[in-house]
């Protein structure tokens, strides 16, 4: 018996959204611990993620609180929103743009003491930002160095 070309599409089509489905939760249960989730200063303080649990912590690098421990390579500060601030550690070489009063991302977890233990900072610039090689150039030179590198 031969089966009619419009039931073969449909079958065609509805096993190829079965495999897509099924690609799809694959890649997600693949991927479930390897989500960060974004928290601010006052989310974090409201409600901590587990201790265990991977979370990036984002918000301003507060004015006087990085502190440099006596190992010369711990550093302490504190994150704030406006609302809340939250004390972070990061053990490690500290980007060039993190400074007191810019921006910070801060990869890591929480501590039990409700310090967050940063594995790694993301220093944010503000929309100003000018690399290095291209202070010193006037406005047309550096609209010509850009040309050159599209």
């Amino acid at each position: 018996m031969a089966v009619k070309a419009k039931h073969q599409r449909l079958v065609l089509l509805i096993l190829a959204l079965v495999v897509l489905i099924g690609a799809g939760l694959l890649a997600a249960w693949a991927l479930r611990n390897q989500a960060s989730y974004f928290y601010v200063p006052s989310e974090i303080v409201a409600d901590p993620p587990a201790p265990d649990r991977g979370v990036r912590l984002g918000g301003m690098v507060e004015k006087d609180s990085i502190q440099t421990q006596a190992d010369g390579v711990t550093i302490a500060f504190i994150v704030e929103d406006g609302k809340a601030r939250v004390p972070v550690t990061f053990k490690g070489i500290v980007p060039s743009l993190f400074v007191e009063g810019s921006g910070v991302v801060a990869e890591g977890r929480m501590g039990a003491d409700g310090t967050f233990v940063a594995d790694n900072l993301l220093a944010k610039h503000d929309e100003n930002y000018v690399p290095r090689e291209m202070q010193e150039m006037t406005g047309k030179q550096a609209r010509q160095v850009v040309a050159e590198t599209q």
